[in-house]
């Protein structure tokens, strides 16, 4: 027998389940709202801890979504410390870490991810970190500030807390298995704008290689080697291998998952198999209306939106999730970039502007369709991209040049 009862239980202390919690109250939900999180802070938006929080340059209340006054106001529980160790999708109860068994009308399931460890020799020496909360953040900048950094990974976050640290004084690395930073996610052209950016401040790159062991004489991590045997120095060492959807509670619920993208398999509601329970934030794999195709989307924003289109389908509203994901990054103050997509295979970028001049934005067209578009300094050019890629209209070739054309209205471009 549960101890107690509420109307809607958010499960995960992450940005997901606060926007359900306030969209919720915004909606005129009434009855009890538990939020449920492992973490030791209040929810908080992740971008900081590679940026301005690394730096040292803003607090930690800075990066929380609502501050706890708030969430006194709007009635919202709040457990941290706190995880939910069984989900029992029938019974429509929860046991806790407390031994508190909960039970619930409707339920948001948004445990959000774990960072990807690597298995390789010397993993296991000190001064070896991963960002993915506060407390890593801080111990980062302890141990690496004005010292030689490696970072393990070309992608957001080996570029940014590259970026960061340089500015901190530190002498950094990027050791990386793509030919050009940030490659994977923007093409070659795009990339090589970035990497430049991070040359032209003194960041190495070691390129087309991959990590085979970090050495030390003795607990402190001293070295790194890659898989082409060159050995380099380093006085600490930052991973950025990417995160996995932490599913092991929906797992054991029984809740489908889709093995390919991880993550919870959800309809484009939402909705997991369960009645009553959704999911949201970096644990969801869902149908896109917008993208034609199932996703997983990781980044801050998708998190808040998941969290307001799970709120209102808990009030009973008919609505599917019709965002188009986007997301920030900034390298320093050397170059901000936007995306909306996102784009997971194209046959043609149209860039409108010029790198030359730092200001552009990259169009990702697969099959004569708009599915991603890269934004530096060109931010209003988000606007239509968000609106082609959500049409899922099929340009004719005219069209698609005519992306790259600044004297070109982007308003007219696939009007009807």
């Amino acid at each position: 027998m549960a101890d107690r009862h509420v109307a809607h239980l958010l499960i995960g202390g992450g940005l997901a389940s606060a926007s359900c919690a306030r969209w919720l109250r915004e909606g005129g939900a009434e009855g009890d709202i538990l939020l449920v999180g492992r973490e030791p802070d209040l929810p908080y938006e992740r971008p900081p801890l590679s940026k301005e929080y690394l730096a040292g340059s803003s607090a930690r209340e800075d990066a929380f979504y609502r501050p706890l006054s708030w969430y006194e106001e709007q009635r919202i529980e709040v457990l941290q410390r706190t995880s939910v160790m069984k989900l029992d999708v029938e019974a429509r109860e929860a046991r806790l870490s407390t031994k508190e068994v909960v039970s619930f009308d409707t339920a948001l399931v948004a445990t959000g991810a774990n960072v990807r460890r690597l298995p390789v020799d010397g993993a296991q020496l000190e001064g070896i970190s991963y960002l993915r909360a506060f407390g890593n953040a801080e111990q980062i900048r302890a141990e690496a500030a004005g010292r030689r950094v490696v970072l393990i990974g070309g992608s957001y976050i080996g570029c940014e807390v590259a970026a960061t640290l340089t500015q901190l004084g530190a002498q950094c690395t990027i050791v990386m298995q793509e030919d050009v930073a940030l490659s994977r996610t923007f093409g070659l052209d795009a990339g090589r704008f970035f990497q430049s950016r991070l040359e032209e401040h003194g960041i190495r790159l070691v390129a087309g290689v991959s990590l085979e062991r970090f050495e030390g004489d003795g607990e402190q991590v001293q070295r790194v080697v890659t898989s082409s045997g060159e050995v380099l120095d380093a006085d600490a060492v930052v991973i950025g291998a990417g995160v996995a959807p932490d599913v092991m509670l929906a797992r054991s619920a029984g809740l489908a998952l889709d093995e390919e993208l991880g993550g919870i398999a959800c309809d484009e509601r939402l909705r997991t198999s369960a009645r009553g329970i959704w999911a949201a934030g970096d644990v969801a794999a869902y149908d896109s209306v917008v993208n034609g195709r199932r996703v997983r989307a990781e980044h801050w924003d998708v998190a808040l939106q998941h969290g307001k289109t799970v709120a209102r389908s808990m009030l009973g509203e008919d609505v599917v999730h019709d965002v188009v994901p986007y997301f920030f990054s900034d390298l320093a103050d050397w170059a901000s970039l936007e995306y909306v997509g996102p784009a997971r295979r194209w046959d043609r970028e149209v860039v409108r502007g010029s790198f030359e001049s730092g200001e552009f934005s990259v169009w990702y067209v697969d099959e004569g369709r708009v599915e991603g578009a890269l934004s530096v300094g060109r931010s209003d050019d988000l606007d239509h991209a968000r609106r082609l890629i959500a049409s899922r209209e099929a340009l004719d070739d005219v069209s698609v040049a005519r992306l790259g054309d600044a004297a070109t209205d982007l308003a007219q471009i696939g009007a009807r």
